[in-house]
């Protein structure tokens, strides 16, 4: 493919949007991490055997009820993509602009391969399931490298959205964001190796929340700062 049409042609996907059509964009981003987090945490309380302690969110993606997270992953992976290209118009032309709405998309087309290949059964759930990791299905690798490859993207647009923010005068936010970038990959880290340990558990999930929260916040940032929303 001719290198200078590539541009042209991927833009002709993602257009550029109007001021209103990027505040609309970012408003569906902001409504991704919200809507996420309220649907785990129904399910994490609801759902018979579910242990925050013991079980990654991935794993409400099994059983007879599995259809909810997987359709909880699906819509939080649109809204942030959509969200993505808000950011892209927002930053157009600034500090971060080419690499923070490519990263946030990528966080978001994660989402929707978590939703595709689901996670395998594991620690006891759903019930009936063996206690331990358990095997490791096609699927349930695809899931994993979904989150790994997500879950760097998310880490990278938390220190490339610190610079944007550095440079922009804003040392809290920029400060902000570095810390949840080095406490996401911390978290992150720390499944990988002790996946069902109770604090390591416990200490990602609030890494996936704040996670969430940074982001909507950010994204309302944006919305109301570049685009006087």
């Amino acid at each position: 493919m001719n290198q200078t049409l590539a541009p042209a042609r991927i833009r002709t996907f993602f257009p550029a949007t109007s001021s209103r059509g990027a505040r609309v964009l970012l408003s569906y981003g902001a409504l991704a991490g919200p809507l996420y987090v309220v649907v785990a945490t129904a399910q994490a309380i609801l759902r018979d055997g579910f242990d925050i302690r013991q079980h990654a969110v991935s794993l409400l993606s099994n059983g007879a009820l599995g259809w909810i997270q997987v359709t909880n992953f699906l819509l939080a992976g649109v809204l942030t993509i959509l969200g993505a290209v808000g950011v892209r118009d927002c930053l157009r032309g600034k500090p971060g602009g080419r690499w923070a709405p490519r990263l946030i998309a990528l966080y978001g087309v994660s989402f929707i391969g978590a939703a595709a290949f689901t996670a395998d059964p594991s620690f006891g759930f759903p019930a009936g399931t063996p206690d331990g990791p358990g095997p490791v299905s096609w699927h349930g690798l695809l899931h994993l490298l979904c989150g790994f490859v997500g879950f760097v993207g998310f880490v990278v647009a938390c220190f490339v959205m610190a610079r944007h923010f550095s440079r922009g005068g804003h040392r809290g936010w920029a400060v902000l964001s570095r810390c949840m970038g080095v406490f996401f990959l911390a978290a992150f880290v720390g499944i990988a190796s002790g996946a069902g340990k109770a604090p390591v558990n416990i200490a990602f999930t609030a890494a996936i929340g704040l996670g969430w929260l940074w982001l909507t916040a950010v994204t309302l940032r944006l919305r109301r700062d570049t685009l006087g929303g």
